[in-house]
């Protein structure tokens, strides 16, 4: 994989299906009760047509020992079988707040074991000087940068796009 950076007039009507997953050395950090939760310059994206890009991180940019593994399960017919954390610490705990692909699917093994967050449930999410805003919906993880168009799947009357 060849690392990117975002074009300026980048669309999310532009990204393939199946997705298609690249490396990025753009800043990403993700911030809770004023806690740097993660920190990376080695994040993937995941691109997927309609939808904003969804970050990955390695865990090794991760503060792992606030993340907590919950019961819920999801299933991505091109990613394989997603299971979820809760992100614990001294204020309120974030419910399933972020996901990872332990056995992705052939062709996405690159996230294996890399952490994604739902920026809609965090304080923060930044992508370099960006402050992130939420796909909209509660199902979809993507984080909208002023750097990529929509419109994104994921509103009221969206499902079927």
């Amino acid at each position: 994989m060849t690392r990117t950076t975002t074009r300026a007039d980048e669309s999310a009507w532009d990204y393939p299906r199946p997705p298609r997953v690249e490396p990025s050395e753009r800043h990403v950090r993700v911030i809770v009760d004023g806690i740097v939760i993660a920190d990376s310059r080695r994040a993937v994206r995941v691109l997927e047509t309609s939808h904003p890009p969804a970050w990955y991180l390695p865990p090794a940019d991760v503060r792992t020992d606030l993340l907590r593994a919950t019961s819920r399960h999801t299933a991505c017919e091109f990613k394989g079988e997603a299971s979820y954390y809760d992100i614990t610490g001294e204020g309120r705990d974030r419910r399933d707040a972020a996901w990872t692909y332990a056995r992705p699917l052939p062709g996405y093994e690159v996230l294996s074991g890399y952490i994604s967050f739902y920026p809609g449930r965090v304080d923060e999410a930044w992508v370099d000087d960006h402050r992130v805003m939420p796909q909209a919906g509660d199902f979809y993880g993507g984080w909208i940068t002023p750097d990529v168009k929509g419109p994104f799947k994921g509103g009221p009357g969206t499902r079927g796009w």
